[in-house]
């Protein structure tokens, strides 16, 4: 069993992967809001005399229409915190598991596999991309071991309302919304529930270094999970776009998941619609 460190360790991927690793039998020591800024180095002084043996990377900054309104902070937590944990690393020895995401921008070709160009095409990708470079060089130059997670688009109980199937799930559910309205109907993206990509997590701590694409393999639109949302409700009601598209809006797009499946022996088990499933009773139960 191993001495391992969460940071970002109290959110939405964080506390299920904690969980996980204290069922398995592994020590876990939790770094969080409000424990500590971890863009700063005196926050992670108590820990360089600890043994740890394997740091999982989570926090930082990532609600994508955020980092456009204030770009700095995402600069500052998920560049600046990466070369703060990868200096703890390289102080304790520790192997290192980041979770990366959204760098491949408008597909080339589908499924998009790692050997992808890379796009930065908001600031949160931006930051995630500088975030994997440093990654890198300290395998390179610090013998720091890395492995790179690259979830798709992350669902599940517990995920705030703020992103899209939460944020359906909740004007479907809700009595006093007569229509469920969005900004774009179009888009589809590869959705990965939350068990999944954690026990992905768990996997990583015995592969070998690279970067790994996290996901289901296939792609959803906006307009088939409000569908199925209301199918898996029993609940009927209008829909509609607002018509509005985001910055850089990508309208498909889905992961080669076949790395993953030799290197880190993993597959996804929870199919989308029973992920939507647990999300709705989850929804009920806590109303």
């Amino acid at each position: 069993m191993s001495n391992t460190l969460v940071t970002g360790s109290a959110g939405f991927i964080g506390s299920v992967l904690v969980k996980q690793l204290r069922e398995a039998g592994h020590a876990v020591i939790e770094i969080d809001q409000p424990q500590g800024d971890i863009s700063l180095q005196e926050t992670l002084h108590p820990y360089l005399d600890k043994k740890i043996d394997h740091i999982f990377h989570l926090a930082g900054k990532t609600f994508v229409p955020e980092s456009w309104q204030h770009p700095y902070g995402f600069y500052q937590v998920n560049v600046l915190g990466t070369v703060n944990i990868l200096e703890l690393c390289r102080k304790t020895g520790a192997r290192l598991t980041y979770v990366s995401s959204y760098l491949y921008g408008e597909p080339d070709y589908l499924p998009v596999d790692e050997n992808h160009p890379l796009k930065s095409y908001n600031p949160y990708s931006n930051t995630k991309m500088m975030a994997e470079s440093a990654c890198r060089f300290y395998s390179d130059n610090f013998q720091v071991p890395s492995v790179i997670l690259r979830p798709f688009n992350a669902y599940g109980p517990g995920q705030p309302d703020k992103f899209l199937i939460g944020e359906i799930i909740s004007k479907v559910m809700d009595s006093t919304v007569d229509t469920v309205e969005v900004m774009d109907l179009q888009p589809k993206r590869d959705y990965v529930y939350v068990d999944d990509l954690v026990r992905a997590l768990v996997r990583s701590m015995d592969a070998k270094q690279g970067v790994y694409n996290i996901g289901s393999g296939y792609s959803k639109s906006v307009e088939e999970i409000i569908l199925l949302v209301m199918k898996s409700a029993g609940i009927r009601k209008d829909y509609r776009s607002k018509g509005v598209s985001r910055p850089n809006e990508i309208y498909d797009l889905f992961a080669d998941i076949r790395k993953a499946e030799t290197g880190l022996g993993w597959k996804p088990e929870v199919s989308f619609e029973e992920g939507i499933i647990r999300c709705i009773r989850e929804y009920s139960f806590n109303r």
